[in-house]
């Protein structure tokens, strides 16, 4: 008897990974990608997992600097604050999407390629 894995546990063992090793630029998607193909077993399944999971995990990311600019500018206080922390935020949010999409494309490939190494 096959033993089927889990697009779930597989999204959410890629998005823990993700935001953990999410700072390292290509490398830590991919490491991301590759646990949630082994985790969901299957080529497509760990694809699915790992896309998802690189689009979850990039949201959380984006979200968390973007409040750690707000807090900054609320730290510095008033006129100065108000403008890092709006610069931040926006220089944040202009590259959202590039982030997102890069890092959902390279945890799709190293989901694929977990996936392919553990069929179930």
């Amino acid at each position: 008897m096959q033993r089927r894995g889990s697009i779930g546990l597989g999204v959410l063992a890629g998005f823990l990974l993700l935001t953990l090793l999410g700072f390292i630029p290509i490398v830590g998607a991919l490491i991301a990608g590759l646990v949630a193909g082994l985790v969901a077993r299957g080529a497509g399944r760990g694809a699915l997992a790992g896309f998802i999971a690189g689009i979850l995990g990039s949201v959380v990311l984006t979200f968390l600097l973007t409040a750690f600019g707000g807090a900054l500018g609320g730290i510095l206080g008033g006129l100065f604050g108000g403008l890092v922390g709006g610069i931040f935020g926006g220089l944040i949010g202009s590259i959202f999407i590039l982030l997102t999409l890069g890092s959902a494309i390279v945890c799709l490939i190293g989901g694929l390629i977990g996936g392919a190494l553990r069929r179930g």
